[in-house]
Formats: C-alpha cells, sequence, structure tokens
C-alpha cells in the first residue's frame, strides 16, 4: 500500500520546480502543515506567505500576486476555501482570467472524524458552475504529480481537490499520457462503463476486476477533469457500451454524475446511474466508513451492475 499522500506530492513538485522558477508562489492559511506544504516554506521562504484563517483574503492576495506575473498555488481545507471564498473565486480569479491555482486539501469526506462541517461534498458542482474554472482531481500520487506539472504549463484559474490520506495507486508509475481535459481509459470493456474521479478511481477499478470474473466487461474512465470535460470519451462510452455508472466522493448533485448526465442526456441517451454521497449531511468516519455507509464500493458497484444487465437480458 502507497504510503506517500497527494499532498506531499503537491509539495514535492512545487519545491523542484520553484528552484527555477522563481514566480511560483505558494500560499498557506495557516494551513502548510495539513498541506504538508513546509519543506516548500523552508526551501522557499521568499516565495512562500502565510495568510492566517483567512480564506477570503488568500484568494484577493493570490489574484494580486497573479495580475503582477507570478504563479500562485493557493492551498486551503477543501471545505472553507470552496465555500467561504466563492466570491473572490468567481470575480478575482474567473471573470478576472487571473492564474491562480486553488488547491483544495482533504477535500470531500477525508477529514472522516472532524465531520459533516469539514466534508467538502459540494465544492465540484459550486466550481464547475463558475464561468472559466477548470476543475480537476489526480486518482493518485503520480497523477498528482503529473497534474501539478500541466497546470504549471497552462494559463487560467484552476480548482484541484485532493485528499488527506495515501491512497492506493492507479497507474505503475509516470509511464503514461496524462492531458488535461483527456479521460483515460483504463480498462476496456463493452456492457458497461464505470467512470470514477479522484480517489473514487480505484475503486471502480477494483469493480471493473471484480466483474471480469463474472464474465461481465467493463470499460472504465479515469474522469481526472471535471472542466472542461472529455465528451468525447462519453459519447464513445455511451455508444459503444449503452450503460454508463459514475461514482464521486461528493453529492450526487452537480459533480462528476451531473457533468456525466449533461452530456449523455443531450448526445446519446442511455442508461445511468449516479453513485455519491445523497442529499443529507454526510455521517462522520473514516474514507471506507462513510463509502461503506453509502454503499460506495466495488462490491456494491458490482451488485449494482450485475442486476442492471441482468434486467437488459430478460427485456
Amino acid at each position: 500500500m502507497n504510503k506517500i499522500p497527494n499532498r506531499e506530492v503537491v509539495n514535492d513538485v512545487l519545491v523542484e520546480h520553484a528552484k527555477t522558477n522563481k514566480d511560483i508562489v505558494v500560499l498557506a492559511s495557516d494551513s502548510r502543515g495539513s498541506a504538508k506544504l513546509a519543506p516548500f516554506a523552508k526551501t522557499h521562504h521568499n516565495q512562500f506567505v502565510e495568510t492566517g484563517i483567512a480564506e477570503q483574503n488568500i484568494v484577493g492576495v493570490a489574484a494580486g500576486l497573479a495580475s503582477c506575473g507570478k504563479i500562485p498555488f493557493v492551498a486551503s481545507p477543501a471545505c472553507f476555501l470552496s465555500m467561504r471564498s466563492v466570491e473572490q473565486v468567481k470575480v478575482d480569479l474567473a471573470y478576472s482570467n487571473t492564474n491562480v491555482k486553488l488547491v483544495g486539501i482533504s477535500g470531500g469526506i477525508s477529514y472522516g472524524a472532524l465531520g459533516m462541517s469539514h466534508h467538502s461534498v459540494q465544492d465540484l458542482a459550486v466550481m464547475r458552475a463558475i464561468p472559466g474554472m477548470t476543475v480537476v482531481l489526480p486518482a493518485d500520487r503520480f497523477e498528482t504529480q503529473k497534474m501539478v506539472e500541466a497546470l504549471l504549463e497552462t494559463y487560467g484559474p484552476t480548482y484541484m481537490r485532493i485528499g488527506r490520506n495515501p491512497v492506493e495507486d492507479v497507474y505503475d508509475s509516470l509511464d503514461y499520457e496524462f492531458r488535461l481535459g483527456k479521460a483515460n481509459v483504463l480498462y476496456e470493456g463493452k456492457d458497461v462503463t464505470l467512470i470514477g474521479a479522484g480517489e473514487t478511481v480505484r475503486v471502480v477499478l477494483d469493480a471493473a476486476l471484480m466483474l471480469e470474473k463474472e464474465g461481465i466487461h467493463a470499460r472504465v474512465l479515469n474522469m481526472h477533469t471535471i472542466k472542461p470535460l472529455d465528451t468525447e470519451a462519453i459519447i464513445n462510452a455511451a455508444r459503444e457500451t449503452g450503460y454508463i455508472l459514475t461514482l464521486e466522493e461528493h453529492s450526487i448533485y452537480g459533480g462528476l454524475g451531473g457533468a456525466v448526465s449533461e452530456v449523455v442526456a443531450a448526445q446519446c441517451p442511455v442508461k445511468m446511474e449516479i453513485m455519491g454521497i445523497p442529499d443529507e449531511p454526510a455521517v462522520a468516519g473514516t474514507t471506507g466508513e462513510v463509502f461503506a455507509h453509502y454503499g460506495m464500493t466495488a462490491e456494491m458497484i458490482c451488485q449494482k451492475v450485475s442486476a442492471q444487465l441482468g434486467k437488459k437480458k430478460e427485456a
């Protein structure tokens, strides 16, 4: 099991690139410890800004730095960064098209026992509704590195959500192609398409491997970019498999499932199921406990898919 959290990878990539790119600036809201950014603050103290717990201010300060040609990375808990500062994100980043990268740390339900006030399960819906925002979630440590490096080469406001704890690897190494806005096909299949984003990618991949043993061939898409969305991959999946199931660490409203269903409904209507947090304050617990509580597991995906495909055969 991998023991390196994605937030540590973010720090490592920024530490390395900041050696030669002095425009990189990292901002923290009393969160350098939670974000694993203490090494960056120590190594590049002239490129580090501590604002204290002031999420609205940190976004405004980052926008000002970006207007001077800097490349600010703002690291703050996703639950606060995506909600308290939404006005500043909309006006100072999106409407002003500033090159600020927001890194929402401990996203989804990864704060665990701290409960519903610290869960961020509406952030994707909020951010993808803001014009011009790029919204991304890495599946593992390898994709985190590729994603941060891609963001350094891409201009524009971005929201990147990462979890708190180490996650099981999806990829074996950095030896694969990564492009913002382009989904990765992790497994080919013709009976159903399973789509995950961020830390749910590993779950849908495990489900596909389990379904294979039952003779059900599932395609798996890693939709690391929620916006701009890879509509071509979704349309192809709908046409070629006829059934799509999404899994997200987010409300079932407005996130990955919502984005995919908008494409499917307009371009190629097929059976769709959206799995995630239902319309209630999410319960407290570890990631595994919360996922199990809401049936967000490989086993439950297999049950749903098997039941649905059984219905199709009977029809």
